[in-house]
């Protein structure tokens, strides 16, 4: 199915383009948000988790050099290491709440912020039929230089209604 999903349009916001009072508080922060169209006749949902894996815009270090398609980093992750049995399921509660911690760390953001981050994050959220969180990978899955994500979230939303499925770290 990988080469069934196709790349729609991705959205990168940077905190650092925002005005914060305290400067330091955005943290070097981003979302960026991929969306893949999946086609009317798809499998179920490991069978999309599986597709996106080996989709190429998976093979993102987010370290600044953008899609690899011969990346073998996901994240602060081994890509070989990236299966569905890696993606728990949540809840939009759950995974609102995470997201929610993640944003206010340093306090709440601007309203700004929290404008371009509803619409494209947590709308995103509300509307899901279903919803995964990146969690099952261990220490061992980490990449030679991985660490420097020291908050690193993903989550993988399935929206059938739009045909779209969607991940954000």
């Amino acid at each position: 199915m990988e080469n069934q999903l196709t790349h729609e349009a991705s959205t990168f916001i940077s905190f650092q383009n925002y005005e914060f009072q305290d400067p330091r508080s955005h943290g070097y922060r981003w979302v960026d948000v991929r969306h893949l169209r999946i086609p009317a006749e798809s499998g179920g949902a490991q069978e999309l988790l599986a597709a996106l894996i080996g989709h190429e815009q998976f093979r993102d270090d987010y370290a600044g050099g953008g899609v690899l398609s011969a990346g073998s980093r996901h994240g602060p992750y081994w890509l070989r290491l990236g299966t569905p049995d890696v993606y728990e399921a949540v809840s939009q509660e759950r995974s609102a709440y995470v997201l929610r911690g993640w944003v206010n760390q340093s306090g709440d953001v601007p309203a700004a912020v929290e404008a371009v981050l509803q619409q494209e994050v947590f709308d995103r959220l509300a509307a899901a039929d279903r919803i995964y969180y990146l969690s099952r990978l261990g220490d061992e899955a980490i990449h030679d230089w991985g660490r420097v994500h020291e908050h690193f979230h993903e989550l993988v939303l399935i929206d059938r209604s739009a045909g779209r499925i969607t991940k954000n770290p």
